[in-house]
């Protein structure tokens, strides 16, 4: 449980925000947020492409700019849908949807469009390019469900 006040000045006083956390958004937030570190360090490869220190086709940069992307977009996506899923207090098949398929997408995803572009001077994406799809498909079940879950949660 992590409380929090705010300090208010429109309502005159502090506000006492109260976000229970699960254990299992506690443990894929924690690892989530651990992976903004080799996000960043994928930063840097990006860094050396664009300065011309690596020797890629355009179509590799291409995919190399839109797998870092998707990747850090994705992971942010993933640990702001971990809490909604809490507050939701959603369960079941609709809760592992909302909670797994968005974190399964920051990786299929970004995992497609680095391995479908490996291989000295390739032009076009090879069969690891079916992560993307299957990262696309993940990613629609959990927002569908993050998504339904939200407008049909019980109001506590």
């Amino acid at each position: 449980m992590c409380r929090t006040s705010y300090a208010s000045s429109s309502l005159g006083g502090l506000l006492d925000a109260t976000l229970p956390l699960s254990a299992s958004t506690r443990t894929t937030a924690g690892i989530l947020l651990l992976t903004i570190v080799f996000i960043e360090y994928g930063g840097t490869y990006i860094l050396r492409i664009v300065r011309g220190g690596e020797s890629l086709t355009k179509f590799q940069e291409a995919f190399a700019r839109a797998g870092h992307g998707h990747a850090g977009v994705l992971v942010i996506l993933a640990l702001v849908c971990q809490i909604l899923v809490d507050g939701a207090a959603l369960d079941g098949v609709l809760g592992f949807l909302a909670r797994n398929g968005i974190t399964a997408a920051a990786i299929l995803m970004p995992a497609g469009f680095f391995f479908s572009s490996a291989g000295s001077g390739a032009t076009e994406p090879n069969r690891f390019i079916l992560l993307v799809y299957a990262g696309a498909v993940s990613l629609a079940l959990g927002v569908t469900s993050l998504g339904f879950g939200l407008l049909t949660a019980q109001v506590r």
